[in-house]
């Protein structure tokens, strides 16, 4: 069956397929996999494996079901700073599709109890088992995310939910840490004029 044809909600759209969309969903890439977080998935480490490429978002024999409810949550650290633009979610065309996808920027290592804030952003979404339905997200919320935690808190009506992909689409940058602290120090001339001295009272201590 195709994906529902009507749209409750903004920010959902149909795209067209081309190559273009491998490069523009290529946020898998930039994802600290070592760290990433599913919690309540049923076999340890398959939320890890629905962030794949643009071309393997329909190979349904990787994916992440639920354990005890139908309840699933991802916490995604990134490599740099992403600029989030668009999400697609494919699941089966039946009830373990997730039907509410909600969104936290910045707040590593969520739990289940942490997801009573109000969310970022959040979606209704559609039953889409082909990856042609795209949700696009508020760029001005999510311009600089070094973490991104994905809610789904439902489905349509199964015991266990379940995921065969996540795409993400938008812009990455390089983490720029360590240029702060060369700044630092360029910025105390002070500390290389007191070293000449101290190092002439080393060494007469030494003789």
């Amino acid at each position: 069956m195709a994906p529902h044809g009507h749209h409750s909600c903004e920010g959902d759209k149909n795209h067209d397929d081309t190559p273009e969309m491998g490069v523009q969903y290529s946020l898998y890439a930039k994802i600290d996999k070592e760290n990433l977080e599913c919690l309540n998935e049923l076999t340890e480490g398959s939320g890890k494996l629905v962030f794949k490429q643009w071309e393997d978002r329909l190979n349904f024999v990787e994916y992440v079901e639920s354990d005890a409810d139908e309840e699933l949550l991802f916490n995604i650290p990134f490599t740099g700073n992403i600029k989030l633009k668009g999400i697609i979610v494919v699941g089966e065309d039946s009830d373990s599709h997730p039907s509410k996808m909600r969104l936290y920027k910045n707040r590593p290592h969520m739990t289940f109890d942490d997801v009573r804030i109000p969310a970022d952003q959040e979606f209704d979404l559609h039953t889409d088992s082909s990856g042609t339905l795209e949700y696009a997200t508020k760029i001005v919320l999510f311009s600089s995310v070094h973490h991104l935690s994905i809610h789904f808190p439902s489905n349509f009506g199964g015991d266990q939910t379940r995921v065969y992909y996540i795409g993400l689409k938008g812009e990455f940058t390089e983490a720029h840490r360590h240029g702060v602290t060369i700044c630092t120090y360029e910025a105390r001339p002070n500390v290389y004029d007191h070293k000449n001295p101290l190092e002439d009272n080393v060494s007469h201590q030494i003789q």
